[in-house]
Parts: C-alpha cells; sequence; structure tokens
C-alpha cells in the first residue's frame, strides 16, 4: 500500500511540474496530461562492453592479457559498475603491490570484483554454497568427468561461439547452457557442481524449492523469475537440488490445477533456455523429469553408484 501511495504522488508531481523534465525508470511511464517522448536504454553489448571496460583500465589493460573478452563473457555490468569494479581491482591491487609473486593478479582482483558486484540478492530463495571441491575430489568413471570438463569449456568459449562465430546472430533461443546431474544420493552431484563453481570461479546458489515451489497460481513463475534476473548480471551457477519435485512431467489437463503446473514447467523451460549463466538440475528419479527438459538439456551426466574400487579410493 506504501509504494502505491508513493507511486501516485510521484505521478502527480510530474504531471504538474513545469519546465523539461528527464525520467529514468526500469518501466515504461505513461503521462495522462503531459506529451512525453519515450527512449528505451539497453545494456552496453558485448563490444560496447569492450570498450568500456579498456577505457575504465587504462593503461592497466595491457597487464590483463586478454581477461577482457573473459570478462565480458561472463559479466553483463552496466558502465557505472565496470568502473567501480575497475577502480576496486586497481585500488587493491596498488595496495598489495609490495606481496609476494603468485598473489592475485590485476586479473583476478577485476574477476573477485565483478563477483561480489553482481552477486544476486535471492533473499529466502536461493543458498550460496562456498564451494571447495577440487577436481581431485571427484571420484568417477572417465566419461562422466570428460563431460564435466566439457561443460566448463562451454562456459568459458560461449563469448567466440555466440558472438564471434555469429550464433547467436541466427537466434536468441536455446544459448543457455543447462545440465541435468542423475544418481542415486550420495553419488557426487552437488560436488560436481561445486567443482564447476570453483573452476570457472563463480559463485554457486543451490535454489530452496521449498521457497519456489508455491501453491498459489502465478507465484512459482513470479518466484523463478526473481531467481532468473537477480542472478543474470553475473552468470552465477543455479543449482535445482531434486529438480523432479518441480521439472515434472506434465500431465494431461483436466482441470485448472493441471493448466498451472504445466504452465510453470513450460516457463522454466524459457527462462533455462535464455539464461547466460550455467543452470544445474539434480534429480534422483530421472524418469520422472518432463521429456521436454531431456531434450532441450544440453548435458545430461549419469552418476552411478561407486563400485567397490572407487568406495575404497573414496
Amino acid at each position: 500500500t506504501g509504494d502505491m501511495v508513493h507511486e501516485s504522488a510521484v505521478a502527480r508531481w510530474l504531471e504538474i511540474v513545469g519546465g523539461a523534465l528527464f525520467v529514468s525508470s526500469r518501466e515504461r511511464r505513461r503521462m495522462k496530461q503531459r506529451p512525453m517522448i519515450s527512449v528505451d536504454v539497453r545494456k552496453p553489448t558485448v563490444e560496447e562492453q569492450r570498450t568500456l571496460w579498456r577505457q575504465a583500465l587504462g593503461e592497466a589493460a595491457g597487464s590483463l592479457d586478454g581477461r577482457v573478452d573473459d570478462l565480458v563473457s561472463q559479466f553483463s555490468l552496466s558502465a557505472p559498475a565496470i568502473r567501480a569494479a575497475c577502480v576496486e581491482a586497481v585500488g587493491r591491487a596498488s595496495l598489495h603491490a609490495g606481496e609476494q609473486p603468485g598473489d592475485v593478479s590485476l586479473g583476478g582482483r577485476v574477476w573477485e570484483a565483478c563477483c561480489a558486484l553482481s552477486r544476486p540478492q535471492l533473499g529466502d530463495l536461493a543458498q550460496r554454497i562456498e564451494s571447495v571441491a577440487r577436481w581431485n575430489d571427484l571420484v568417477l568413471p572417465e566419461m562422466q568427468v570428460q563431460t564435466l570438463h566439457d561443460i566448463a569449456l562451454h562456459v568459458r568459449q560461449r563469448l567466440k561461439v555466440y558472438e564471434t562465430w555469429g550464433f547467436a546472430r541466427k537466434s536468441t533461443r536455446g544459448l543457455g547452457i543447462s545440465a541435468l546431474f542423475a544418481g542415486p544420493s550420495g553419488t557426487g552431484k552437488t560436488m560436481a557442481a561445486e567443482v564447476l563453481a570453483n573452476e570457472l570461479r563463480l559463485d554457486l546458489y543451490r535454489i530452496d524449492l521449498s521457497q519456489v515451489v508455491s501453491k498459489y497460481i502465478g507465484e512459482t513463475e513470479k518466484n523463478l523469475r526473481r531467481v532468473f534476473d537477480a542472478a543474470e548480471d553475473g552468470g552465477s551457477i543455479l543449482l535445482f537440488d531434486e529438480a523432479d519435485a518441480l521439472f515434472g512431467k506434465r500431465s494431461e489437463v483436466r482441470d485448472s490445477h493441471d493448466r498451472y503446473a504445466n504452465i510453470e514447467v513450460s516457463y522454466l523451460l524459457q527462462r533455462m533456455e535464455a539464461y547466460r549463466g550455467l543452470a544445474i538440475l539434480t534429480t534422483n528419479l530421472k524418469e520422472a523429469l518432463d521429456t521436454a527438459f531431456l531434450r532441450r538439456l544440453r548435458f545430461v551426466v549419469q552418476f552411478p553408484f561407486p563400485d567397490p574400487v572407487q568406495r575404497a579410493e573414496i
């Protein structure tokens, strides 16, 4: 109610104030009595972000050894955010200039600053996981390990594929990177997500399905929108644990509840295809997932129960 009163007061003030007026807003405004020209200001393009990074870093840009493309590939930041990340990183680098070789480089500090600036505010919808697992902590067959390496490679090289090779100009669909980790409990699915987060130096968020899924019509989609919108700028890794609880098979529509349940699954498919980060689903029951998910997931990794040799290694 307070927001409605505030919005109403702002709208009245905009109508009566005299002279030229510039208004910035997330949503397009409509005036009842006052003529207005609306201009959409979009986020900087990939090339514009490159230019902004080089301008903000100045002479220090040369010491990044091509890391600017990595930053542009992973983070979608505004001009003020890019300048803030550079100021923080260069300042920290100057502060620690006397440290021993092998300490964090300028490129590493810029990356850390970007992660901090784009860290999503997900409230009670997700839990940030401190990723400590490494590749040598995983005990899996060679084929599964290779697939995990392929996932990391796809995330790193997406800028080259989408922008340099031009795939993003052909279609805006299917640009997201999604993976399904399927297998019994305790086989290393969450640990594998941690390994990828460590390898890619990204934040990992476990989505709390108990908070996302709602019995009220339309609320689940709103919660999913909050998750994806908040994580978009930094491309954090999103982990939907026990995904079959949310992404089960779509059923034949017998009543309104079936129809809205199917809408939830369809909405998530659309958001995962458009999400610029990595979305990981885990499940103990692969056969319970909607078949449309399995067709559109880029990677499916089956985590087998460890055999005696693997159990001894663990």
